[in-house]
C-alpha cells in the first residue's frame, strides 16, 4: 500500500472527495434522494476511493472495469453479503454516470457492470394475460366491484403507486382528455395517460358507485370506502390480494406488481425509457432501468425455449 503522504496522493485524495461531494449533492438536490440514501452511497463510494487513493493514487479516468472488479472481490473477501456487494456495484455505477455525464472522466469504467442479483429481489411481473385475468376479477355489478375495477384499471394504466391513487381527487381524472395528474414523493406531480379501459371503468365508478358511496356529500377523495371515507394504502394491498386469488393467480401479486408490470410492457411494446421515468415519476433514468433487466430476463428465457440452438 503506497504512502498517500506524498504531494500527488494528496492531490488525488482531494480531488476524490470534491468529486464525491458533487455527487452527493446532485443526489440530494436534484434527485431527491433522503439523507438516509445519499448517506448509503457516501459510504459505499468512501470505501472505493479508499482503495484507490491507497493504492496508484490513479485518476479516476484512468480506472477500468477490472479495477471495479478487484475492489468488490476485496470487498467479497473482507466478508461483505452479496447484497451488500451488489449495492455497492450499483453506488459505483450511478458516481460513474454523474462523472460521465458532467464530461469529468472521458470513460465510464462502470458501463459494462451489471449487477443481477439486485434485480431478482423485483417483484413479479404479471403477464399480459395474467393482467387481464386481474382486471376481470372484480365482480362490476356492485359499487365496491365497479370501485375496484377502476382502482386496477388507473393502476395498471398509468404504473400508479397504491399512496398515489388512496390520494387522488375527481378532479385530477381528466376523463374527457384521457389523462389522470398524480403527486408523487416530495410532493412531485406528474400527468400521465389513461387508456380507453381505464377512461370508461373511471367513468362508470364515477357516475354510478362514487355517488352511492359518498354519504356525507362532502368526500373530496376519488376513491371512497364502502363507509364513504378515503381509502388507505393498506385496503388497496387487500383488495389486490384478494382480487388476485380470485383470478387464480399463483403469483405474489401487490399494488407494486402492477407498477412493474405497467413498466415491463410498455418496454416490450417499444416505448422510451425516458418516457417510461417521466410516467413513473423516477427521478433518475438508473431506476426505471432495473426494467431492461426484467425484459432481457424475459427474452433469455423465450430465445432458451424457443431458439434451435437455445
Amino acid at each position: 500500500m503506497q504512502d498517500q503522504s506524498g504531494p500527488h496522493g494528496a492531490r488525488a485524495v482531494d480531488r476524490h472527495q470534491h468529486l464525491l461531494k458533487l455527487f452527493l449533492d446532485y443526489l440530494a438536490g436534484e434527485c431527491g434522494l433522503s439523507g438516509n440514501t445519499v448517506a448509503a452511497y457516501r459510504r459505499d463510494l468512501q470505501a472505493f476511493l479508499v482503495m484507490l487513493s491507497d493504492g496508484a493514487h490513479r485518476d479516476l479516468d484512468r480506472v477500468t472495469p477490472g479495477d471495479i472488479v478487484d475492489f468488490l472481490m476485496h470487498e467479497k473477501r473482507r466478508g461483505l453479503a452479496s447484497a451488500s456487494l451488489s449495492r455497492q456495484l450499483v453506488s459505483i455505477r450511478m458516481f460513474y454516470r454523474f462523472l460521465s455525464g458532467e464530461g469529468i472522466v472521458k470513460t465510464n469504467a462502470a458501463a459494462s457492470l451489471d449487477s443481477p442479483r439486485v434485480w431478482r429481489n423485483l417483484p413479479d411481473v404479471l403477464t399480459r394475460r395474467e393482467v387481464e385475468e386481474l382486471l376481470a376479477a372484480p365482480d362490476v355489478s356492485t359499487n365496491l366491484g365497479l370501485r375496484d375495477a377502476a382502482i386496477l384499471e388507473t393502476m395498471y394504466a398509468c404504473g400508479a403507486r397504491a399512496q398515489e391513487v388512496v390520494d387522488l381527487h375527481p378532479e385530477d381524472v381528466k376523463i374527457d382528455f384521457a389523462y389522470v395528474r398524480l403527486t408523487g414523493k416530495g410532493s412531485k406531480e406528474r400527468v400521465v395517460p389513461l387508456g380507453e379501459m381505464a377512461c370508461r371503468r373511471l367513468a362508470q365508478y364515477l357516475e354510478k358507485a362514487r355517488p352511492a358511496l359518498e354519504k356525507s356529500g362532502r368526500a373530496d377523495h376519488l376513491f371512497l370506502s364502502r363507509t364513504g371515507r378515503k381509502l388507505n394504502r393498506e385496503r388497496i394491498w387487500q383488495l389486490i390480494k384478494r382480487l388476485a386469488r380470485k383470478a387464480g393467480l399463483a403469483k405474489s401479486v401487490h399494488p407494486h406488481t402492477l407498477r412493474h408490470s405497467f413498466a415491463t410492457h410498455l418496454l416490450e411494446g417499444g416505448a422510451d425509457l425516458r418516457l417510461i421515468q417521466e410516467m413513473l415519476g423516477h427521478a433518475s433514468i438508473s431506476t426505471t432501468q432495473i426494467y431492461t433487466h426484467v425484459d432481457a430476463s424475459r427474452l433469455k428465457s423465450i430465445h432458451r425455449k424457443y431458439h434451435p440452438r437455445g
